[in-house]
């Protein structure tokens, strides 16, 4: 499609929802005209239902989309995150450059298609199987960003400082050997990457990976290199996921994971504390009031067995991610942390607010606010300045047949995520998704299938 506008007869702003409105965007993908209760100029494509704004997706590591499903049988006596991520480094100790980029090309396809029009790519396998860098030190970030490019979604680029595997400085054991950085090395790579990522539009960031896996001196070093390329970049940081390691933290330093940080770094809204599930009350407070965004992977934390993010407790923003992808649908991460909330305080509809007092409509516009915080883009929801990223359900899919536009949205949500409602998905402004399909479903998913079968066939 390469008209600039569309028209809808609702579509969810910032404020909530809206009739008869007229989007316009310019040649870059940005809105430039939202307009309600307007008229369709004539030869305005119309859109087939009510349109959402694009979901964000905060935290993404797209090779583990290949290892969904293959990890869900009994190999210790009591398997947790940490048996699971042995077997992740496994498969991530395989992967090769092309194997990479064929299976973030599919996951960012099948993505669009599912709501997400844009991705926070937390990238930590940095070098060969041997651990070597490659020649390219910058070979599979760019894998990355030509998947994100061709798929054509949103791409904030976080690679990830990796040093120890343990609190205490611990050495680095044999899974990691593909993950680890010198700092200087990390920033030699940010600044290597930051002309191209600009070239493209995505954004660039950095993720230390955890507490236990950047010392100190490494974290100080790599955030004040990070504010001398760009100070407003996007921080990622994976805390408080596994009650082991706050455990591990109080035992290094006398303090839980959040606290330390909060002591120890200048945290603000440049942040996204991924999980951050086990927290105290003093920590939900002062994580919230530090500006930082709760970055929630709601499928992935429950099928790693992580424990239960206490939404009502948090006062600041929130975003979703899909993480290790063993789900891929927005919809369905909005499902699983609501029922996650109910299950937690034997209650209903608990992320409703006053405002938006019906959940889905609620939980979306935050996402969307606290996602693109996190992203660092422009992609905060349907208003003049904002990338042109939005979704268009399908008003005649059983589940929605008939409805108001807030009960459309509430039934795409909680009642058809396994027959997805989605029949168009735009990103910047173009057309990436229609009748439910990308241009790219067949040829992605074939690449993936084809990289999947390389990766298990030689090596069981």
């Amino acid at each position: 499609m390469t008209t600039r506008q569309l028209f809808a007869k609702d579509v969810l702003l910032p404020a909530g929802w809206h009739v008869n409105v007229l989007l316009q965007w310019n040649e870059s993908g940005q809105l430039t005209h939202v307009q309600s209760d307007a008229d369709a100029p004539s030869g305005t494509p119309v859109a087939t239902g009510p349109v959402i704004p694009g979901m964000p997706n905060l935290h993404s590591h797209a090779f583990q989309r290949a290892i969904a499903g293959l990890t869900e049988f009994r190999g210790e006596a009591q398997d947790s995150f940490w048996s699971w991520r042995t077997l992740m480094y496994r498969f991530a100790s395989r992967l090769d450059p092309a194997q990479l980029e064929a299976i973030a090309l599919s996951l960012y396809v099948e993505m669009i298609e599912a709501g997400y029009t844009s991705v926070c790519e937390f990238h930590y396998v940095h070098h060969d199987v041997d651990g070597r860098p490659y020649a390219d030190d910058a070979t599979l970030a760019h894998a990355l960003l030509r998947a994100a490019q061709r798929a054509g979604i949103g791409l904030t680029l976080l690679p990830v400082l990796y040093q120890t595997s343990g609190f205490g400085g611990l050495p680095p054991n044999d899974g990691q050997k593909r993950f680890i950085r010198s700092t200087d090395s990390m920033l030699r790579l940010l600044e290597r990457l930051k002309p191209a990522c600009d070239e493209q539009g995505a954004r660039l960031g950095l993720a230390p990976h955890s507490l236990r896996a950047v010392p100190p001196e490494g974290l100080r070093e790599a955030l004040a290199g990070l504010s001398a390329i760009d100070a407003s970049a996007p921080i990622h940081i994976h805390i408080a996921e596994q009650t082991k390691e706050v455990d591990d933290c109080i035992a290094w330093s006398g303090q839980r994971p959040v606290s330390w940080l909060l002591d120890h770094a200048e945290v603000d809204a440049r942040w996204c504390l991924v999980h951050a599930t086990h927290m105290d009350a003093d920590e939900y407070r002062r994580a919230a009031a530090s500006g930082a965004i709760a970055g929630l992977c709601p499928t992935t934390e429950a099928n790693l067995g992580d424990g239960i993010f206490d939404l009502p407790r948090w006062q600041g923003a929130w975003g979703l991610g899909s993480d290790s992808h063993i789900c891929v649908n927005a919809a369905e991460e909005l499902l699983m942390l609501e029922y996650s909330q109910r299950l937690g305080t034997r209650q209903r509809n608990v992320a409703a607010t006053a405002a938006h007092p019906q959940v889905a409509t609620s939980m979306t516009l935050a996402a969307v606010q606290g996602g693109a915080q996190a992203s660092g883009r422009a992609v905060a929801g349907l208003a003049v300045g904002q990338q042109a990223d939005f979704i268009a359900l399908d008003a005649n899919h059983p589940a929605l047949a008939g409805l108001s536009a807030g009960d459309m949205l509430s039934s795409h949500v909680f009642a058809s995520h396994r027959t997805s409602a989605i029949d168009a998905a735009w990103v910047a402004g173009v057309q990436r998704v229609q009748s439910g399909r990308h241009m790219l479903h067949d040829s992605a998913a074939a690449g993936f299938v084809a990289a999947r079968s390389q990766l298990l066939s030689n090596h069981p």
